[in-house]
């Protein structure tokens, strides 16, 4: 089972940035990570996904052009870069792992949160 572990959260006005971290345990290769985010009384949203080798990446179309997903496969750790955030970015922002083979992202971090004040 991996563990995934976020950080890099916290409050920033309107038009400032973030860099979320998410660090995974042991070495798995060969997956597919991504951050997702849920607001409060929305569904879980998926924000980007980046795969092993980072030539397949993927953005909501809420956050293109304003934030970056990458990886560091010698640390087993992916990031979020988060710029020119909007208040309806807040949310809790969580880690997630799709193993090699896998259908679905089965293992996940316990959040960090996002707060963007306007």
């Amino acid at each position: 089972q991996v563990q995934l572990v976020e950080s890099g959260g916290g409050l920033v006005q309107a038009g400032g940035s973030l860099r979320l971290s998410c660090a995974a345990s042991g070495r798995i290769s060969g997956y597919t990570m991504g951050w997702f985010r849920q607001a409060p009384g929305k569904e879980r949203e998926k924000v980007a996904v980046i795969s092993w080798s980072g030539t397949s990446i993927y953005y909501a179309d809420s956050v293109k052009g304003r934030f970056t997903i990458s990886r560091d496969n010698a640390k087993n750790t992916a990031y979020l870069q988060m710029n020119s955030l909007k208040p309806e970015d807040t949310a809790v922002y969580y880690c997630a792992v799709r193993i090699m083979g896998a259908a679905d992202f089965g293992s996940w971090g316990r959040g960090t949160q996002v707060t963007v004040s306007s």
